[in-house]
């Protein structure tokens, strides 16, 4: 069987993580976030499974279970006895797993059944004006560009693969914050308090030179400034809900087993497969 790619050096991203600096108002804002979607399932869970969220992100979650373990995918593999759990919770970190679909096998092999998983992790276009910026500017100096910032899963990708994963019932919806920065200084000092600067396993080891630099920050202001001369940010957080499966969950109907026609709920006349309507 093949190896997963390695994308994230997952040394370096831990090692970041431990660094990061003071809280995020992106980080406290999912978990605020996951901690509302929480409310409404009505109900109490005993043991619960943190993976990789930081303290004051999973400040607003914590309440919900009678206790947690805590663990991460740096070494790819969860070391828990299948149905231990009967909650996983992650707060932005399965972002920077090599295996996500991998991941997500274990964690719902990890939970109970009709144990609840629920996430939030950066996807979608989050920092596309930084990616575009450095891959303009480093094209226009060096002739090439090296990669800088990471590939993130959307909606759909994140649908298919709990669905894969063998998860029932996901919800998964997505939620846009653009940020305004004074500086670009200011935006990489966010980046780097919560440990999320660049880990790709792919990265260049060199330091990044004054005229690409320079190049990039001319890339970004002319193509990603307001009027004012701040500098936008894209960030998209994916939140989802998903169960282990059980015996009590709604079923899917069957094909053919409807009760009503579809044409009778719109108000419009059914037509054989190939015919064309016509008005009334």
């Amino acid at each position: 069987m093949s190896l997963p790619p390695k994308i994230f050096d997952s040394e370096t991203y831990a090692l970041r993580r431990k660094r990061a600096g003071a809280p995020s108002f992106l980080a406290q804002e999912a978990g605020e976030h996951l901690a509302e979607r929480l409310g409404a399932v009505k109900r109490t869970f005993a043991r619960g499974l943190d993976l990789g969220s930081r303290d004051e992100s999973f400040a607003p979650v914590a309440p919900f279970a009678g206790s947690w373990d805590k663990a991460s995918f740096a070494d790819e593999v969860l070391p828990f006895e299948p149905a231990s759990f009967d909650i996983a919770a992650s707060v932005l970190s399965l972002h920077a797993v090599n295996d996500l679909p991998g991941a997500l096998i274990q964690i719902r092999r990890a939970l109970k059944p009709d144990g609840l998983f629920i996430a939030a992790l950066f996807g979608g276009e989050t920092l596309r004006e930084l990616r575009e910026a450095f891959a303009a500017g480093e094209s226009e100096i060096s002739g090439g560009a090296s990669p800088r910032v990471a590939p993130f899963a959307d909606v759909r990708d994140m649908g298919h693969l709990l669905q894969r994963a063998g998860f029932a019932l996901p919800v998964v919806d997505t939620e846009r914050t653009t940020v305004r920065y004074r500086a670009f200084a200011t935006l990489i000092s966010d980046l780097r308090a919560l440990g999320e600067t660049n880990a790709l396993a792919e990265r260049s080891r060199k330091f990044l030179r004054r005229d690409v630099l320079a190049a990039v920050l001319g890339h970004y202001a002319g193509r990603h400034a307001e009027a004012d001369g701040r500098l936008r940010a894209t960030f998209d957080i994916v939140y989802f809900t998903a169960w282990a499966p059980h015996k009590s969950q709604p079923k899917p109907l069957a094909p053919g087993s409807a009760k009503a026609r579809l044409a009778d709920a719109l108000g419009t006349d059914e037509q054989p497969a190939g015919d064309i309507a016509k008005p009334s």
